[in-house]
């Protein structure tokens, strides 16, 4: 077993409080054909922050409007090689639109209204915090 996987993910908010998701395909190598957000493992020589930006350009061709923030860090179980892994939920606002995503990975990537989010089938852990950032004042402070 290797050491800590560092995950970093990003909750992007559009002009309407829409969240964009993206639905895993079935190559998907865990979780395959369930919710969860734009994001994967930070590379080596990059911050969690860094790695959001790149994941999120890398998964959607989109970019934030401005520096993405923190909102959460949640431990996670071993899963294959890697005995502990860390996701950070990082969040910030676009004012691009459904019809800017380039979808990079998935099969889909959609801007969602917050209404609807909740209820899907998505990767463990993300629910909760989904659920919490949909209901925060970081959230509220983007509407």
């Amino acid at each position: 077993m290797t050491g800590s996987l560092e995950i970093a993910c990003t909750f992007l908010v559009d002009r309407s409080g829409a969240l964009l998701l993206q639905l895993r395909d079935d190559k998907a190598p865990y979780y395959p054909n369930v919710w969860g957000l734009p994001g994967g493992a930070v590379e080596a020589g990059e911050t969690a922050g860094e790695g959001a930006v790149r994941e999120l350009w890398e998964e959607t061709r989109l970019r934030p409007d401005g520096p993405l923030r923190l909102f959460a860090r949640q431990e996670l179980p071993a899963q294959g090689s890697h005995q502990s892994r860390v996701k950070n939920y990082f969040y910030g606002t676009t004012s691009a639109g459904q019809d800017d995503v380039v979808l990079g990975e998935g099969a889909a990537m959609l801007f969602i209204p917050a209404a609807e989010v909740l209820g899907r089938p998505f990767t463990p852990g993300s629910a909760e915090i989904i659920e919490r950032f949909l209901a925060s004042s970081e959230y509220a402070a983007l509407r």
